[in-house]
């Protein structure tokens, strides 16, 4: 799928006044100035569509008239303030990740931003390449190169020195290098290891498992991680040529990705759309609105542009 480059989209005026109705209707009945207020904003087409929206992402588009939710039923009124509710809670996990972006670059050594990919030349001659909205923290000593990745992802070209273990911790485990190139990558409670060159140990759960060349294992907390399997490593490294290639992947873990690369936050609104698997190959780095646009158009979802930064998929 590919696209024109995509353009951060303009600030969802009509958007945030449609969710600013919507919440102020939720406790009941307007006076009569706020409800010629709202019949006059409404009258204009853009602000009609807008507000649909909201109502349809809740599933109250059909038979709530304006005149009706002046004096919304106990189950619509149940409805509007459970979407209200799901609003505000976006909108505060937006601002605790802002906070934690911020402690993250503190901690962080090395770390890229939205859309960026940076490559690291470290104190032994290694080389990471960071992906976008990445951070690595460095922790060598005279006897170990250890790091962190304490987000996102990177790939890894390894200098010889076997006095020195190269180690990498992500998640709850730690790959150490037993070669060349290999790339880690965070996932909600693990990490997933591809190996590009040689081979690594990945130790999890209390067992390490080798990983060689043109493998690709995971793990998740407190747990072993999987069984090697062999893998296509342009497909599993795609990103560092600005893609994105999927085989079946949750949209959930489709939009984790992207969302790296939107100077802002994607979140699905129901767990069953999360669930959907979606198969494709997506501008990354330059495309990520474009992409977004093409899921929605290929899986039948609309998106709301909550504000500049917040995109709700529905």
């Amino acid at each position: 799928m590919t696209g024109e480059q995509a353009r951060e989209p303009a600030p969802d005026e009509a958007g945030d006044a449609a969710i600013e109705w919507f919440v102020r209707m939720r406790e009941g009945k307007l006076s009569a100035e706020e409800t010629a207020a709202f019949e006059a904003w409404r009258a204009e087409p853009t602000h009609a569509a807008a507000f649909d929206d909201v109502l349809h992402m809740y599933g109250h588009l059909a038979g709530l008239s304006p005149a009706r939710r002046m004096r919304p039923a106990p189950r619509a009124a149940r409805g509007m303030r459970a979407a209200a509710l799901a609003f505000a809670a976006a909108a505060a996990v937006a601002v605790f990740a802002s906070y934690d972006e911020l402690v993250l670059r503190l901690e962080a050594d090395h770390f890229t931003g939205v859309g960026e990919k940076r490559l690291v030349t470290l104190d032994d001659g290694s080389h990471a390449l960071l992906d976008s909205r990445s951070a690595i923290a460095l922790r060598y000593s005279a006897g170990e190169r250890r790091l962190r990745l304490l987000s996102g992802e990177a790939w890894f070209e390894v200098a010889p020195d076997a006095s020195r273990p190269f180690v990498v911790e992500a998640g709850d485990g730690r790959v150490t290098a037993l070669g060349t190139a290999f790339d880690v990558a965070l996932e909600k409670s693990g990490a997933r290891v591809t190996v590009t060159e040689h081979r690594v140990g990945v130790a999890s759960g209390g067992k390490t498992t080798i990983v060689e060349e043109g493998q690709q294992t995971a793990f998740e907390r407190d747990a072993p991680a999987r069984a090697p399997e062999t893998i296509d490593i342009d497909i599993a490294t795609a990103w560092r040529r600005g893609k994105l290639i999927v085989n079946r992947q949750p949209l959930g873990d489709v939009l984790a990705a992207l969302g790296r690369y939107h100077r802002g936050y994607i979140y699905c609104v129901d767990r069953a759309i999360c669930a959907r698997r979606i198969s494709g190959v997506f501008g990354a780095q330059e495309d990520a609105l474009q992409s977004l646009a093409e899921i929605e158009a290929s899986l039948g979802l609309r998106a709301i542009h909550v504000t500049s930064y917040l995109i709700l998929l529905y």
